[in-house]
């Protein structure tokens, strides 16, 4: 008896050759992207003296307010060019701890209809397409289905393998395919020791099954760490962004043999306890603690940041434009005066 009797196979998908042929970069925006990622990687093997901010909705919902939000990004990129540079956030999938609710635009690229994902495929390709090609910035996604990588290879300079993904074996693997910065958060146990694992393994290269093929990767010497807090057997939130913890973290990252040490502090999630409005204070703790120490300034490149074009958040149904419909975001008035905050603190 065939075990997966519970499976519908509903259709057969494109390939993510036939999509990316269907929906191409134009030759601009791949001049774009090429620019990008070597100003991106530079800050994260330390030629480039810049922070990283990586910064956008929780969950990508409606192209439409993406795109201005990301069009307020790039006016102000160019005013903090020479102290920031500005990643937005396009995460097109949602993870969800049990399995319920919104699961990101590769889903329902309209968040009140049914699942569509042949049309969820090619709405995340053309709103990253979108961003680059209008805006002249390139984006950062979660790799939250290894697999799905390949549809949007050729756009993404940024990619953040989460809390409950980073001891899953296939996405350290697909990391360590992956010539543009991954981020592997700290688990939700808050353990150095297996974002330091997965590090590890996302640097060095292997031989695996990745879509029907043997593939044989090299490594990614930009593969990093990012600090989202944790939560403990009692569901209390943690969080990892104080001096101390980065402290530790500097001696067992930077003196542990690793390709390029990079730490990137996510503000919201378990070190906010998701209480956007702290955001704030806490990328002002993380930059005292950079200019009161070396190592830390030299370790910590940038910040993760949940922002949109509305405080807060909302239901699906209540259809605010600009409001997250998963976790809550600061609105834009404050991430405008954050981002200046930031840049008038770098030296």
């Amino acid at each position: 008896m065939d075990n997966m009797q519970n499976t519908v196979f509903k259709r057969k998908l494109p390939i993510p050759k036939e999509i990316k042929e269907q929906y191409p970069l134009s030759e601009q925006g791949q001049q774009v992207k090429t620019a990008r990622d070597k100003e991106i990687a530079d800050i994260f093997t330390g030629k480039d003296k810049r922070l990283a901010l990586i910064i956008g909705p929780c969950s990508a919902d409606r192209a439409d307010a993406v795109l201005e939000y990301i069009h307020r990004l790039a006016d102000i990129q160019k005013a903090v060019a020479d102290k920031i540079l500005i990643i937005p956030r396009i995460y097109t999938g949602k993870p969800r701890t049990t399995g319920a609710g919104y699961k990101g635009m590769i889903h329902q690229p309209h968040p009140d209809r049914k699942p569509d994902m042949l049309e969820g495929i090619i709405a995340i390709r053309q709103l990253h397409k979108d961003a680059i090609e209008q805006t002249g910035l390139t984006c950062a996604d979660e790799m939250l289905y290894p697999e799905n990588g390949r549809y949007l290879s050729d756009l993404l300079s940024y990619e953040a393998v989460g809390a409950r993904s980073v001891e899953d074996q296939e996405h350290r693997l697909v990391a360590s395919m992956l010539s543009v910065p991954v981020g592997m958060k700290n688990p939700t146990s808050g353990d150095f020791s297996i974002m330091l694992n997965a590090i590890q393994a996302a640097q060095h290269g292997h031989t695996f099954l990745y879509r029907g093929w043997e593939v044989e990767s090299k490594g990614n010497p930009l593969a990093h760490a990012i600090l989202r807090g944790s939560v403990d057997k009692h569901g209390i939130n943690h969080q990892n962004y104080h001096y101390e913890d980065l402290r530790v973290l500097h001696d067992m990252y930077c003196n542990g043999g690793y390709e390029n040490p990079a730490v990137i502090v996510d503000t919201n999630h378990s070190n906010s306890g998701k209480k956007y409005l702290e955001q704030v204070r806490i990328v002002n703790e993380v930059l005292h603690a950079r200019r009161y120490d070396s190592d830390i300034n030299r370790m910590v490149k940038g910040f993760m940041i949940e922002s949109y074009l509305e405080d807060g958040c909302q239901k699906v149904e209540d259809g605010v434009y600009g409001k997250s419909i998963t976790d809550p975001c600061l609105g834009w008035d404050k991430t405008r005066d954050l981002i200046y905050q930031i840049a008038s603190q770098i030296v």
